[in-house]
């Protein structure tokens, strides 16, 4: 018997640990797919910088040229079998991917002083490098602009939430409670 595709998305916010969550499906058998680097390949194509700044406008103005849902549609291209969906930062995003066959949406969050903690360890020259640089990054991310980026509405679309606010054994052990 032939098993369904099954997708997880994952949204959240910076450094809560989206990729270590995704890490863990990996060694589940997931394949791996992110929305973020389809924006990365395009700002690769016209010789940017992947920062945080170039990521965030380049996603805007894909979904503002091609619709608001065109980075799900990209990557269900992409898709043959079971996957999971990082860097969902767009309702119309996630309400296309709710309509593929057995998709779950999961959202993680920690509380923002450990996240910028953890977003300075990535040393990413996309992290903010004070506190309250990080909250301001965050704030824009979180704005209810029509085409652009809307992380907590994404969030509140969640089927389920994740608070990874303590020990890598500790996320993997909420993760596997799920699957």
């Amino acid at each position: 018997m032939k098993m369904k595709k099954r997708l997880i998305g994952l949204t959240g916010t910076n450094g809560a640990g989206k990729g270590e969550a995704a890490a863990f499906l990996e060694k589940k058998g997931y394949k791996y797919f992110s929305l973020s680097d389809l924006i990365r390949e395009e700002l690769r194509k016209k010789g940017k910088e992947p920062t945080r700044n170039n990521l965030i406008k380049m996603g805007n103005e894909l979904r503002e040229k091609f619709g608001p849902d065109i980075l799900a549609r990209l990557v269900m291209k992409k898709i043959k079998d079971k996957a999971v969906i990082d860097s969902i930062r767009s309702p119309k995003e996630v309400e296309y991917l709710k309509k593929q066959k057995g998709f779950i949406f999961l959202a993680i969050d920690a509380p923002v002083e450990l996240r910028f903690e953890r977003a300075r360890k990535r040393g990413r020259e996309e992290s903010a490098s004070t506190l309250g640089e990080f909250i301001k990054k965050e704030t824009e991310e979180m704005t209810e602009r029509k085409k652009g980026q809307q992380l907590q509405n994404c969030m509140k679309m969640a089927d389920f939430l994740i608070i990874n606010d303590g020990s890598l054994e500790e996320l993997y052990k909420k993760l596997e409670e799920l699957l």
